[in-house]
């Protein structure tokens, strides 16, 4: 029987030091967010779906924050960080991952942390393509390569060396397959050609590159072809555009062959990680963010935003809609221009109307808020009606306060609910009343003020006003000042 081949175990250095001056902005490149996620999630993300363990995080510019967004999306994560103390090059930055590889015998993934297209299946691909080379990289052909270090083949047709285009001649120039920041090399290889690594070029820092001709000179190098719209860093604003919209298709087209039905997949927004449920309707300029889940037959209405909520299953979200943190029962109708706040939770059945605001507020089956009402701290049974503009006075400049609401009550429009108040089951509240006790079970609670009607009041008013200038009456204006 054949002894099965041991996996050769690896791990993964993810370059991420840099500041990113072209951003133009205060906040780290690789902070920068796309799909919910900061750039350098996806190459981590992807190195970890890759088998690499650990993976060495290589942090420099706003280094506590890149380290707490990456610990906060990846909880439990074999995750290392390593500080490049200065920016001398990308050999320096691998360099500073040593000490938390030490010991560590197997292939080391390099990548560039602002590569958020990159996917998991590349990077398996390059990993294949080392064999028994020394090292492998990525490479890719752009139709226009300024900015990236070119790629010169020996006459054997073997990669010699990566020129950067500061250091390369016009003939180099116009090459156009280009370094795509992508390595897997022995780690063995590694630490001992990375110290003979100088800097002995135009911008006197330790390229990464020189790798590839130090390589070639004895175990051999071999390069690895990929998508160009893959490995293509992110340097500037509208790079960091094309590539959310880049990433917002490939999560759109996931859903797609999933069942979901979008309507218009060039305007729909979708955070990494957001789940829905086959045979679901999203309408054109929908937006789900972070940890949203929709269920099954549902439909989410134009321009609705949704963020970190679940809909369940055959829930309808008419358009116009805002959630945050809320949680929308089975067979739900909410909208449009509803608003759902943090704790707010809507029972199986239920309707929440056209401008409602819920906040912490659980609205039991059936129960209907249909229009222009605020609950708040609520507690509301199954099957009860809140009318038009009904309000919990939950605040009282200094603590909230809970509204209890039993099962199949009637709460009659512009009614005041003063909290802490509880109104029973079954128990009518009439319309424009101002309550500030409970009401029992059963019964009609009215908190109104006695209507008086004075007749003829209104001529007796103006009669007893006084008279008007007789010019203002005229409209008479004043004359002019002379001129001079």
């Amino acid at each position: 029987m054949a002894t099965p081949r041991r996996r050769t175990p690896v791990a993964a250095i993810v370059l991420a030091a840099g500041k990113g001056t072209r951003m133009k902005t205060r906040r780290a490149k690789v902070l920068h967010e796309v799909c919910g996620r900061p750039l350098v999630y996806y190459p981590v993300k992807r190195a970890l779906e890759a088998g690499a363990d650990p993976v060495v995080v290589v942090v420099g510019h706003q280094a506590e924050e890149v380290e707490a967004a990456l610990r906060a999306h990846l909880p439990g994560a074999p995750l290392r960080f390593a500080v490049q103390k200065e920016q001398l090059g990308t050999a320096h930055a691998v360099l500073s991952a040593r000490p938390s590889l030490r010991g560590f015998d197997g292939e080391v993934l390099i990548l560039s942390g602002d590569t958020p297209l990159l996917t998991t299946e590349t990077l398996r691909a390059v990993l294949r393509r080392r064999g028994r080379a020394a090292l492998a990289f990525a490479t890719m052909t752009l139709e226009n390569p300024t900015g990236y270090g070119r790629v010169v083949h020996a006459p054997h047709g073997g990669p010699a060396l990566v020129v950067e285009e500061k250091d390369a001649t016009d003939q180099e120039r116009l090459i156009r397959e280009v370094n795509a920041g992508l390595y897997c090399a022995e780690a063995a290889f590694l630490w001992k050609t990375l110290s003979r690594v100088g800097s002995k070029n135009a911008q006197r820092e330790f390229y990464l590159t020189d790798l590839v001709a130090l390589a070639a000179e004895g175990p051999g190098a071999v390069a690895a072809r990929v998508p160009p719209f893959e490995a293509a860093g992110v340097n500037d604003q509208e790079e960091l555009s094309l590539a959310a919209r880049a990433l917002t298709r490939r999560l759109a087209e996931r859903l797609m062959r999933a069942g979901v039905t979008l309507e218009d997949p060039e305007r729909f927004d979708c955070d990494e990680g957001v789940e829905v449920g086959p045979d679901t309707v999203l309408e054109p300029s929908v937006r789900l963010r972070g940890a949203t889940r929709v269920g099954a037959g549902c439909r989410v209405g134009q321009g609705s935003i949704l963020t970190d909520t679940t809909v369940a299953d055959g829930a309808v979200v008419k358009p116009y809609c805002v959630f945050e943190q809320a949680v929308v029962g089975p067979a739900a109708l909410v909208g449009p221009f509803s608003r759902l706040r943090p704790g707010a939770d809507v029972g199986a059945g239920a309707h929440v109307g056209n401008f409602v605001e819920l906040k912490k507020t659980r609205l039991g089956a059936g129960a209907k808020a249909n229009h222009l009402t605020y609950l708040g701290d609520a507690t509301i049974g199954a099957g009860t009606n809140v009318g038009c503009g009904t309000v919990t006075c939950n605040y009282d400049g200094e603590k909230k306060h809970p509204t209890t609401i039993g099962e199949r009550a009637f709460i009659g429009s512009d009614a005041i609910l003063v909290a802490p108040i509880t109104i029973g089951d079954g128990a009518y509240v009439a319309a424009g009343s101002t309550l500030t006790e409970d009401v029992p079970a059963g019964a009609l609670a009215l908190g109104r003020s006695r209507q008086v009607n004075k007749e003829g009041w209104v001529a007796a008013h103006q009669a007893a006003q006084p008279a008007a200038p007789a010019a203002r009456r005229a409209g008479a204006r004043r004359p002019r000042r002379a001129a001079g």
